[in-house]
């Protein structure tokens, strides 16, 4: 299948993070986004540059990087918040910790924002756009603020769909919505257009990214080198770069799921739970970790939620010994009210080296599965997904969306 690569960008970072902060420790106090209000320097001193700014700070015409005292002529009243950069650390490993859990295929471009390869795990929901304002939402719900993602063939068009309306929003740029969507824009807007690039490229009669387009190759690159090439395929489309995962030190590894209709029966929710011990165990493998505690959670229709969480006796990967702990969590939690949303989690992980106690059937059990699980792990990651499929999972209606 063709690729899709998500785009996570924190909608004005710094500000959002140092206003969810405020409101914790003084719910009562003025939320930064919601006045005008930037992050930077100090007020007495009139020094330092803008670094971030709040929607209403726009409308001033505060600009990020430009002074202090700049932007207090714009806007006496202007509330400014000094940085934190520990504190902006802190909520930057919150927000790619809760990304780790859909997929470790993650690039962290900055701080801020970084890239997500959806394509192993598309087969998991029904469609891209809604997989990710699940994500969107989630990081709202849990973490207090708020991210836009673009949705792409390849890591420039995720970006650059990123960046289309904020705040709080999941946008597209698929090949076929270039045209429309990307070409209108001015040049200027293009990933990796310096400001000497743009002006080169005006003074050549080229003003939107669709002029650069439909430009010859040769010309840009007469005058604007290597350089002028990568903006061409850019204005193009073409990015053939591959998502680079870093590496993570996981504290623990899940997912959930949004129903396209209530399950009320115990079949259906079992159902669900299977697939999300499947998705969940082979994560565990690839990252060569063993689960020591489990946890589901359930959303009911009228939007309640609850969750439940259990010590394994034995640290687990494979999808059987998951599946087993969720439905007993699942008999010991579910009230029989309509479900909404599953959800499975594993923490307290150890890497698969690490000794741990077991009993003999333990051992061959886990031993006999494992492998097969691994084989079965080889096969899609050749094949693709749907080259092997539990039999439970032929035939029955999707509970995905």
């Amino acid at each position: 299948m063709d690729r899709i690569i998500f785009h996570i960008d924190v909608n004005s970072a710094f500000l959002s993070w140092s206003a969810v902060n405020n409101l914790i420790v003084d719910p009562g106090c003025m939320d930064l986004r919601s006045i005008p209000s930037i992050i930077g320097g100090n007020r007495e001193s009139r020094h330092g540059i803008v670094l971030a700014k709040s929607v209403p700070a726009k409308t001033y015409q505060i600009q990020t990087g430009e002074p202090i005292a700049q932007a207090l002529r714009k806007c006496p009243t202007l509330m400014i918040e000094p940085p934190n950069h520990e504190l902006y650390k802190e909520y930057s490993k919150k927000l790619f910790d809760l990304l780790a859990e859909y997929s470790p295929d993650i690039e962290q471009l900055s701080i801020d924002e970084g890239f997500l390869d959806f394509t192993p795990i598309a087969h998991q929901y029904s469609s891209s756009v809604i997989a990710a304002t699940m994500i969107k939402n989630r990081i709202y719900e849990e973490l207090g603020f708020t991210v836009n993602i673009g949705i792409a063939p390849n890591k420039l068009l995720a970006k650059m769909a990123s960046d289309f309306k904020k705040p709080n929003l999941v946008h597209t740029l698929f090949l076929n919505e270039i045209k429309d969507k990307m070409w209108p824009m001015p040049v200027g807007e293009l990933y990796m257009a310096g400001k000497a690039s743009v002006k080169t490229l005006n003074m050549l009669g080229i003003h939107t990214i669709g002029d650069l387009a439909a430009t010859s190759p040769k010309l840009i690159t007469l005058h604007l080198k290597s350089h002028g090439q990568l903006l061409w395929q850019y204005a193009n489309g073409i990015d053939d770069s591959p998502v680079m995962p870093s590496q993570v030190n996981l504290k623990g590894i899940g997912n959930s799921i949004t129903l396209s209709f209530d399950a009320v029966t115990s079949e259906e929710i079992n159902h669900v739970l299977l697939g999300l011990a499947e998705q969940v165990s082979k994560r565990l493998r690839l990252s060569n970790q063993l689960a020591g505690m489990i946890s589901v959670e359930i959303k009911y229709n009228d939007f309640s939620t609850v969750s439940h969480q259990m010590q394994l006796t034995t640290p687990a990967n494979t999808t059987e010994q998951l599946y087993h702990a969720s439905c007993i969590l699942i008999s010991e939690l579910w009230n029989h009210n309509p479900v909404r949303l599953l959800g499975v989690r594993t923490s307290k992980l150890v890497h698969e080296d690490e000794p741990v106690q077991m009993t003999l059937f333990d051992t061959v059990v886990s031993e006999k599965q494992l492998k097969a699980e691994k084989a079965m792990d080889l096969i899609k990651n050749k094949y693709g997904n749907s080259a092997i499929v539990r039999g439970s999972f032929l035939n029955t209606p999707s509970g995905k969306e």
